[in-house]
C-alpha cells in the first residue's frame, strides 16, 4: 500500500491534490491541467516578447524612414510662412495642418524629430561613456575607493536632473550641443550603478579567480573577461537612456531653454502651440506630442525585450 501511495504521489506531481478536474500549480513547471490538457503560461512570454519586438521595430523603422524620406518627398521649406493658411486643420494639402503662422506641421514635426533623435542618441552616448568609466573604476578598485566614488554618485543623484540641466544650459547660448552636454552630464548615474554592480558580480566568478591565480595581469583580466561581461549591460543602459534623453530635451525646449526659436524641436513646437490649444485648435499640440511619445515607446519596447533576453536570470537559465 505504501508503494502504491508513493506512485500515486509521483503521478500527481509530488502530492499535488486535484479537485473538479483542475490540479494545483506544480512547483517546477507552473502548469495547469484539465482533462489531461496541459498549458503553460510561461510559454506565452516568448511570443509576447517577439510580438513586442516586431511592433517596436516596425514603428521605429517607420519613424526613421519618415525622417529620411519626408523632406525628399515634400521638398518644401519648413520655415516658409503663409499667413493666409495659418491654423488650417489636417487636409490633403497639409497632412498635419498648419501652425499659427501657416507653416506645414508635418515638415516641422519631422525636422523636430530629427533634432530630438540626434540629441537623444549623442547624449546617451556621452552619458554611457561617463557612467561606464565611473562604474568600472569603482567596481574594479573596490574598498574605500568604491565607497568614495559611489558617495559622489549619490551626491549628484540628490540634485534633480532637470534643475541641473537648466543650470548647465543657462551657461551657454541656445543650441544643440549645450542641450547634449546638459543631458549627458545629468544622466550617467544609472549607468555607473549598473556597470559597477556587473563588475562586482564578475569579480566574484570562479573563472576570474582562476585567471588571477594563473598569473594573468589586471589588464588581461579586464580586457578578456570584464569588458565582454560589462558591454551588454552598458549598451542596454545607453539604449534605455535614449527615450529619457529625448524627453529631457523636449522639456528644456518646452521651457524655452533648448534650441533657438528658428530651429524646429518637438518641445518647442508643443510650447508654441499652447495658445492654439486654448483656442480650440488641437492639431498643433497633438502631432508634436505623438512624435515625442511614439518613438520613445518603440525604443523602450526594444530595449525592454533586450533586457529580458540578456538579464542575469535568463543567462543562467540558458547555461543550464
Amino acid at each position: 500500500m505504501a508503494d502504491i501511495k508513493r506512485e500515486a504521489e509521483a503521478d500527481t506531481g509530488g502530492g499535488a491534490r486535484t479537485k473538479g478536474g483542475w490540479s494545483l500549480r506544480t512547483e517546477r513547471s507552473g502548469a495547469r491541467t484539465r482533462g489531461g490538457a496541459r498549458t503553460d503560461r510561461g510559454a506565452d512570454r516568448p511570443r509576447a516578447r517577439a510580438l513586442r519586438v516586431r511592433v517596436s521595430a516596425a514603428v521605429l523603422a517607420a519613424v526613421v524612414l519618415s525622417v529620411l524620406l519626408v523632406p525628399l518627398l515634400f521638398p518644401l521649406d519648413q520655415q516658409a510662412v503663409d499667413l493666409t493658411a495659418k491654423l488650417r486643420p489636417p487636409s490633403w494639402e497639409h497632412a498635419f495642418g498648419t501652425d499659427s503662422v501657416g507653416r506645414d506641421l508635418l515638415l516641422r514635426c519631422v525636422y523636430g524629430l530629427r533634432v530630438s533623435l540626434l540629441v537623444g542618441v549623442v547624449a546617451a552616448l556621452v552619458a554611457s561613456v561617463i557612467g561606464t568609466a565611473v562604474g568600472a573604476l569603482a567596481g574594479a578598485l573596490g574598498g574605500r575607493a568604491d565607497r568614495l566614488v559611489m558617495r559622489v554618485v549619490d551626491v549628484f543623484a540628490a540634485v534633480p536632473h532637470l534643475l541641473l540641466g537648466i543650470f548647465i544650459v543657462a551657461m551657454f547660448r541656445p543650441g544643440i550641443w549645450p542641450v547634449v552636454l546638459s543631458v549627458g552630464l545629468t544622466h550617467w548615474l544609472s549607468t555607473a550603478r549598473i556597470v559597477r554592480a556587473e563588475v562586482l558580480s564578475l569579480r566574484s566568478r570562479p573563472y576570474i579567480d582562476a585567471a588571477v591565480s594563473g598569473g594573468a595581469s589586471r589588464t588581461r583580466v579586464a580586457v578578456r573577461h570584464l569588458v565582454p561581461g560589462v558591454l551588454p549591460q552598458a549598451v542596454l543602459a545607453a539604449v534605455l537612456m535614449v527615450p529619457h534623453a529625448i524627453w529631457h530635451e523636449s522639456a528644456l525646449s518646452f521651457l524655452g531653454l533648448g534650441l533657438p526659436a528658428h530651429r524646429a524641436s518637438l518641445g518647442g513646437l508643443t510650447e508654441a502651440a499652447r495658445g492654439s490649444l486654448l483656442a480650440g485648435d488641437w492639431w498643433p499640440t497633438l502631432f508634436p506630442g505623438l512624435f515625442i511619445i511614439i518613438p520613445t515607446l518603440a525604443i523602450a519596447g526594444l530595449a525592454g525585450a533586450w533586457r529580458e533576453r540578456f538579464s542575469p536570470r535568463r543567462r543562467s537559465e540558458l547555461m543550464l
